[in-house]
This record gives C-alpha cells, structure tokens and sequence, in this order.
C-alpha cells in the first residue's frame, strides 16, 4: 500500500473526489493564483451561483482550499499544504505503478526456454 502521508483512508477519499470534477479542478487553479470571493468565481462559470457554492464547500471539505469570511464576502483561497500533500500522494501511486510495469517489463523481456522436442515414442 503507498504511504498515506498522514492522510485517512476518509481523507483522500474526499480529496479524489473533489479533484475528480473539472470544475473544481479549475476554481483550486484560480484560487492558487489568488484568493478570490465566491461571487467572483461564480462570474467565472455558466452555473447559478448556488452551484459554484456546491463545488466550493467540496473543495473546502476535502481541505484543498480555506474559505474565510471578509464583511459580507466569502473569500477562498487554496490550501498548499494540502495540495502539496496530495501531490505526493500522487506520486507515490506513480511510483508503485512505474516500478509494478517495470517488473512486467523484465518479465516479458527475459530470454524463454525453446519448447521442448516430444520423445520418440510418445
């Protein structure tokens, strides 16, 4: 099993499943670049605001961004830390995999044994 970087089981369950909608992915591109108000990010999308809230509140259950409150406004912001946690996660799922083909790699090029002649008589 890959490490889990201190992460539960629950944990990059939620993290997969926000990063698995392309929406989402884009609102933690935005908000890496900078924080960004919830209005603001619904302006970005062809959705009712209520929609990019939805998405907003499972980026922020997962713990990929922070959502802060400013007078009226709600202010988002990705979290690095996490997003630096899943990428290793990431990584280290690359790296069983690369060494899992690695090893199928070997076995398909190692030199096999001719067929056996049968015996006169059988």
């Amino acid at each position: 099993m890959v490490a889990q970087l201190g992460l539960s089981e629950a944990e990059i369950d939620r993290v997969f499943h926000a990063l698995a909608a392309s929406t989402r992915r884009d609102i933690v591109r935005r908000t890496i670049e900078r924080e960004q108000s919830v209005s603001a990010l619904a302006g970005e999308y062809d959705m009712s605001f209520a929609a990019v809230q939805k998405h907003v509140a499972v980026l922020e259950e997962a713990g990929l961004i922070i959502k802060r409150a400013e007078g009226r406004e709600r202010l988002v912001r990705a979290d690095p830390e996490m997003i630096a946690r899943a990428r290793s996660l990431l990584a280290r799922y690359e790296e069983l995999w690369r060494a899992r083909v690695a090893r199928l790699d070997d076995l398909l090029a190692a030199p096999t044994a001719p067929p056996s002649a049968p015996k006169s008589g059988e």
